[in-house]
């Protein structure tokens, strides 16, 4: 069903990644600006990503011997340094997330590279080196986002939806490596309910909530793709929730078959294996559409009143 499978390291059936959005209560901030102060509960149910949750999860992949990525706001990287010593101190790897959550999609383009420009001084200081993967705050890439990434010396972006592997974006200023997931791989819809966030789901109980991961998975395994899971700490890293989802990546690492790796480990592979000439990746052109379409599409078939 994958015609063209991407050959992983050592023969491994397909690679993996967990990849957490310690958003933390950068959420509330940028939802209600004026009196986030005010929303103690929500806060309080985010600060459990960083303080509880975070401990946790390194704790997990150490004992499993994997390393995995987070992508982190650049706000919440000052904000919480204990987390992020952590996970740095596990050997995972920390990726760009917007400064405070805010939306690519709904900022001048002046406005997204100073945000972007930020978040990466912000993480050289914390990490000790440019981040070399981002993922859009909510998926929400521009129109130019991947040319202001490949401008900037970026290896790989993670916001978007388009295969069951690595594919290739080019833009005038460069090409980066697509590490695609998708929602039916992502926690939110399964595990989060807060009227303060928008969004009012019905949560699954924890083994319910992670089927579609797991038969996501095994189908990725069987055709030879790239699992990237999508989750937070502050859903995900509850204690029954990653209880179930530690021990499917038990079971997952046992196997010996699945090449478990951060994202910019998996990125790199991707290089090396195009340059060498052993895999031929799809290509697409960023971004898809320079204007709105809508009216043109309409004009072309629209009535004509006799």
């Amino acid at each position: 069903m994958i015609a063209n499978p991407v050959p992983w390291p050592n023969g491994a059936k397909c690679a993996a990644c967990v990849t957490f959005d310690m958003d933390a209560d950068s959420l509330v901030h940028i939802s209600h600006p004026r009196d986030s102060h005010r929303k103690v509960a929500t806060t309080s149910m985010l600060q459990y990503g960083p303080e509880v949750a975070i401990p946790r999860i390194v704790e997990t992949y150490k004992r499993l011997g994997i390393r995995q990525s987070f992508f982190i706001p650049a706000w919440c990287v000052e904000r919480y340094p204990r987390a992020v010593e952590t996970i740095l101190e596990g050997g995972n790897e920390i990726g760009h997330h917007g400064y405070i959550h805010e939306h690519p999609n709904e900022l001048s383009p002046e406005e997204e590279a100073h945000w972007l420009d930020v978040g990466i001084d912000i993480l050289k200081r914390a990490t000790g080196a440019a981040p070399r993967g981002w993922r859009a705050p909510l998926y929400n890439m521009s129109d130019i986002s991947c040319s202001l990434l490949a401008e900037r010396g970026f290896s790989y972006d993670a916001s978007l939806m388009g295969d069951d592997q690595p594919y290739m974006l080019d833009t005038p200023k460069g090409s980066l490596v697509e590490l695609p997931t998708h929602w039916g791989v992502d926690d939110w819809p399964q595990f989060v309910q807060s009227d303060d966030l928008g969004y009012m789901g019905n949560i699954m109980a924890p083994t319910m909530g992670f089927e579609p991961y797991i038969q996501e998975f095994n189908a990725i395994r069987k055709y030879g793709g790239l699992w990237v899971a999508v989750v937070h700490p502050f859903a995900a890293g509850r204690l029954a929730r990653w209880d179930v989802l530690a021990s499917f990546l038990e079971s997952a690492v046992e196997r010996g078959d699945v090449w478990f790796a951060p994202m910019e480990e998996i990125a790199a592979h991707l290089r090396k294996v195009v340059e060498a000439g052993d895999y031929v990746p799809r290509r697409v052109e960023m971004p898809a559409y320079k204007e709105p379409v809508y009216d043109a599409a309409i004009a072309k078939y629209a009535r004509r009143e006799p």
